[in-house]
């Protein structure tokens, strides 16, 4: 299986946009910390990081040829990751149904990793020190505020046993406690 080290070269070259790379460090990081919430063994956290950290490998390449993304990512990767991983990368990019908890999980941490970005960059400080999730519960229901972050597939996080507050929580802490890592 492909290490931490490699599979963030790998994003920082395919990838290329700061914000970008920045974003699929902050997926890393959501999953990381969910992945702890539940329990899991060692290997599936590193696991459900690497899933977090690769998601959008594709993504540069196929913008303009959105049928393509996921799809792209498991030809590039092929044999390096598992099974479980791969479905998850191309269940997030609606290529796979959504079927485990593995699945929904990055299903849900990939956009709001957008929505928490926003949150931070419209303070003052633009940064997450200051960001609180009653905050986002807030933001939640503001259909203009970070658009681009679908309601709908976050509260995905529901599904998986983890009420909106807890799963923003979740995704917050381990954010903050990573802040440096995303440029926040």
């Amino acid at each position: 299986m492909i290490g931490r080290d490699e599979a963030l070269a790998l994003v920082r070259q395919r990838v290329g946009n700061r914000n970008l790379i920045n974003h699929c460090v902050a997926t890393e990081i959501i999953m990381e910390a969910l992945a702890h919430r539940f329990e899991l063994p060692d290997a599936d956290v590193e696991r459900w990081a690497l899933a977090g950290l690769l998601h959008d490998l594709d993504y540069a390449e196929t913008a303009e040829a959105a049928e393509r993304h996921g799809l792209v990512t498991a030809e590039l990767l092929g044999s390096q990751i598992d099974g479980e991983m791969l479905h998850a990368i191309l269940a997030h990019a609606g290529k796979a149904p959504l079927e485990s908890l593995f699945d929904r999980a990055l299903y849900a941490a990939d956009p709001t990793t957008g929505f928490i970005v926003a949150a931070a960059l419209v303070r003052p400080e633009k940064d997450l020190a200051g960001v609180e999730v009653r905050s986002l519960l807030k933001r939640w229901k503001e259909k203009a505020f970070a658009r681009g972050a679908s309601r709908e597939q976050m509260a995905v996080c529901e599904e998986i046993g983890l009420p909106r507050e807890e799963f923003l929580g979740i995704a917050l802490d381990a954010m903050k406690a990573r802040a440096g890592d995303i440029g926040l």
